[in-house]
């Protein structure tokens, strides 16, 4: 991930300094443990001002709106309570070449700032801290004990410290390249490394790019560097300068991430502020949708390995509990012939009723015949009561496991971050787990109606061009088969399979062709857990005629009325891979 370095950091300060500036505070929302965003309103636009501490993140941009979720969160309740209604008069960097902006806040444009929200942009050691006019902290998004840091703490009621300055030579303008190369290669070693232990404000990023630009190696010693090297690389720092001086910047994508100086950019961004936010929620929503589902996975393995076990064990106690009328055929057999028992017999052998094969029934020596009939009826009632136990707890449990494999199978198909429907359809399945007491609810999972869904389904058109709709998780199943099937559309599920519900929209008095219900097939099966299979069979039927039993979970649904195609999954995935859809 690319951090946000000085440069970065600069650009975007100045681009909110001339669209944004002066802009009233309407709202403060927290999304996370470690990102708040401010509503800002100025006499020509509204907007949301990001503020990110994030470890690897930390930045300061315009971003999207808020979802719409409760904010359940401290900080920003108390920066909402200090700075709802005052206008964003400034921001301002603490010193020069150093990462911490200063938000100004008054009453109103002109007069003396009432608080200061200091945005510290650095790394691991990233902070936002709300202070009054005299600098005395009144919250911290992290605050910092003594015991935690000696040199600077940060705790409410304490007067707010800049962080300690650098050591580094700050990069001048008017500084000559003799003297600027001397610098550099005081010590011989590798060009990037000397450069930025040199000068104050480079990342490592910059000065990678930097020194591609002049055609040269980061690692490359100082050493080899002729004396046409250096004026080339001495024109691209004088560059970067020049950008930071004037403010002139030029965002755009890089093919590893992002410029704010046009270097090495491959498609040029008009505003540098949907930049950052456009890659910053890319990355962020990937690292999250990666964690997300290899923990969804890991539980769902978990759990499924811990009911097949639960079920093997039910499963072998109605394998014993079979032998129930065994034990009452050999109980009559033997009450049928007392007159063939002798005392200390261990062993009886009697022809069947039935058959007249030759049945050996094993015998307690010191009982009686009739005592040992007795005891087969009682060992055969105890096993026919057994099952009568067993059964529905088999039943309960099987139902359960293809519950959760239904969800696995859903949690399959999501392979990849490509966009934030993918995260949501993720985020939507833990809900569901959560709401189904196989995840424990946490302080920052959202809560929301069981009964509502995201509309973020797959969409793709049959060949005569009608409407395929495909539900990403057991939510959106539901909705998508028991809320937004019409009349006319057509139900497709994979046979006896776990995979998503596939809707066929449909016209009134529009008839499909067989390719379009081929085609509908095809991604049914693919959208299921045989995915890899060459054929899986999927039914087809009408929206009536589906149905969810009284009481089932997410997901389930029962079907009449059916006929069977054969789904061809190789075929959806060819479709995907030209890029059809």
């Amino acid at each position: 991930m690319q951090s946000v370095d000085f440069t970065t950091l600069t650009a975007a300060a100045s681009d909110i300094r001339a669209n944004w500036l002066p802009a009233r505070v309407e709202q403060v929302y927290q999304r996370d443990r470690f990102w708040i965003s401010l509503g800002l309103r100025t006499l020509k636009q509204r907007g949301w001002l990001d503020i990110s501490w994030h470890p690897q993140a930390a930045r300061i941009c315009i971003g999207d709106p808020p979802p719409r979720k409760p904010d359940t969160f401290t900080f920003s309740q108390q920066i909402l309570h200090q700075l709802s209604g005052l206008a964003l008069i400034g921001i301002a960097a603490v010193a020069p070449w150093e990462r911490v902006l200063d938000l100004q806040f008054a009453r109103r444009p002109g007069e003396n700032p009432l608080f200061h929200l200091y945005v510290e942009i650095m790394g691991k050691h990233s902070n936002v801290i709300l202070t009054d006019a005299n600098r005395e902290i009144i919250t911290a998004a992290q605050q910092v004990s003594p015991q935690q840091s000696s040199i600077r703490p940060v705790q409410t009621g304490q007067p707010y410290e800049f962080p300690p300055s650098l050591t580094n030579d700050t990069p001048s303008l008017q500084e000559s390249q003799q003297r600027w190369q001397a610098k550099v290669s005081l010590v011989p070693g590798a060009l990037k490394r000397c450069l930025i232990k040199s000068y104050r404000g480079l990342s490592p990023a910059l000065v990678e790019s930097m020194i591609r630009m002049a055609n040269l190696a980061p690692e490359q010693s100082t050493e080899t560097l002729t004396p046409s090297d250096w004026e080339k690389l001495f024109q691209r720092w004088q560059e970067w300068l020049e950008a930071i001086e004037k403010s002139h910047f030029q965002p755009g994508w890089t093919a590893n991430g992002y410029t704010v100086l046009g270097w090495e950019m491959i498609q040029p961004v008009k505003n540098i502020q949907d930049l950052l936010n456009q890659y910053y929620t890319a990355v962020l929503n990937q690292q999250e949708f990666q964690q997300l589902r290899q923990q969804l996975s890991q539980k769902l393995k978990n759990l499924l390995e811990k009911l097949q076990t639960k079920a093997n064990n039910f499963s072998n106690r109605l394998q014993q509990s079979d032998r129930a009328d065994e034990y009452k055929q050999q109980a009559d057999l033997l009450m049928a012939h007392l007159q063939a028992w002798e005392p200390g017999m261990t062993k009886i052998t009697l022809a069947d009723f039935e058959t007249g094969a030759p049945v050996t029934i094993a015998l307690e020596p010191e009982k009686n015949a009739v005592q040992n009939a007795q005891s087969l009826y009682k060992r055969s009632g105890k096993l026919k009561r057994a099952r009568g136990a067993v059964e529905p707890l088999l039943a309960e449990v099987n139902a359960e496991i293809e519950y959760l494999q239904q969800i696995e199978a859903a949690i399959a198909q999501i392979e990849n971050y490509h966009t934030n429907a993918d995260l949501e359809a993720l985020k939507e399945i833990r809900e569901e787990l959560i709401q189904q007491r196989y995840l424990e609810d946490s302080e920052y999972t959202r809560r929301s109606d069981p009964n509502t869904a995201s509309t973020n389904f797959h969409r793709y058109r049959t060949p005569s061009g009608f409407e395929l709709l495909i539900g990403r998780n057991n939510r959106q199943n539901d909705y998508l088969t028991f809320r937004l099937a019409g009349d006319y559309d057509l139900w497709f599920h994979a046979q006896e399979i776990p995979g998503s519900h596939v809707l066929l929209r449909l016209d009134p008095g529009a008839v499909p062709e067989t390719a379009d219900l081929q085609f509908t097939a095809n991604f049914a099966a693919y959208y299921s857990r045989s995915r890899q299979s060459e054929q899986v069979p999927v039914v087809y039927t009408e929206p009536k005629y589906v149905y969810k039993p009284k009481g089932a979970k997410p997901g389930i649904a029962l079907y009449k009325n059916e006929r069977i195609l054969w789904g061809q999954p190789q075929d959806a995935a060819a479709y995907l891979q030209r890029g059809e859809g």
